[in-house]
């Protein structure tokens, strides 16, 4: 989902980041009564994702601007597509152009990475989750990418829900150091259910079987294997699935060095959630050029 008043201030920064006290260029070149037409044109082959962008980072330099869309987001796109129509003020296209192109080319760009992650385990029950590795300020945009791309978004930040880490666990061991690990999973588990609302999910990130049963015992909402191997997560699913009805509920989600190349073998496992920062850290941003016609 679009969060339109969230995504407009980071619209209305970027331009302001861009244009600062103005567009020198165009405000001297070029007259303020000059009309143009201008077409936005892929130059790559991928997933489209950004277009309500282009709306509204136009809406708010002109609202005299005719905007005409001639594809959808989700859509397959080849070079050569003209996935959008201008029509109004010269000076009010060009100011805009190198913003909506950018923010138009990483949202295609995280959208079609996960897309081919989401294709490579179609035949399983595995979601493809997006993480917190964003670009800072850009978190809901790349959020909406990933959902174009077929993924789900995990927790939005640290306020929405209990994701207790390698980090937290290593920090409550200075308190007990004599105290074993698994043991501190069982507390901090305990803890963070009896303090948060009781529709807050706790999640909890472990490293082997042994802290994978104590996280389950415990009463963990979804339990997060990090860098586990396929055969360790099979094992994990296989004890959840043997549990009773408590345990069956519990979300296993798998993270940590997966890529296209492994992700299947990851959802093979029987896994419900697979975790990826590359979404977002790592995906390559589409080439669309804005062509003055």
């Amino acid at each position: 989902m679009l969060e339109k008043d969230k995504i407009i201030d980071i619209i209305k920064n970027a331009l302001k980041e861009d244009i600062g006290r103005m567009d020198i260029t165009t405000t001297f070149l070029i007259p303020s009564n000059l009309k143009v037409k201008a077409d936005i044109v892929s130059k790559s082959s991928g997933v489209l994702a950004g277009l309500p962008l282009i709306e509204m980072a136009y809406g708010f330099l002109d609202t005299e601007l005719r905007i005409r869309f001639n594809a959808k987001d989700g859509d397959l796109i080849e070079p050569g597509k003209a996935v959008c129509y201008l029509e109004g003020p010269a000076a009010s296209i060009l100011k805009g152009e190198r913003v909506v192109l950018n923010l138009l080319g990483r949202s295609s760009g995280v959208a079609t990475i996960t897309k081919k992650f989401v294709d490579r385990v179609k035949k399983y029950n595995a979601d493809i989750m997006d993480t917190r590795k964003t670009t800072p300020n850009m978190r809901h945009i790349d959020r909406y990418a990933v959902v174009v791309g077929g993924g789900k978004n995990h927790r939005f930040g640290l306020f929405d829900q209990v994701l207790i880490k390698d980090n937290h666990l290593a920090a409550l061991k200075e308190l007990r150091p004599n105290a074993k690990a698994t043991l501190i999973i069982k507390d901090a588990i305990e803890t963070a259910k009896k303090r948060v609302q009781k529709n807050v999910k706790v999640e909890i990130e472990v490293r082997n079987i042994a802290e994978f049963e104590e996280a389950l015992s415990a009463g963990a909402d979804i339990i997060m294997l990090d860098n586990m191997p396929p055969e360790g997560i099979k094992e994990a699913v296989k004890i959840r699935n043997a549990g009773g009805v408590r345990a069956r509920q519990v979300k296993i989600e798998a993270s940590g060095g997966i890529t296209l190349d492994n992700v299947e073998e990851y959802a093979k496992t029987g896994v419900d959630r697979i975790s990826i920062g590359a979404l977002t850290h790592s995906a390559s941003s589409l080439d669309f050029s804005l062509d003055v016609i």
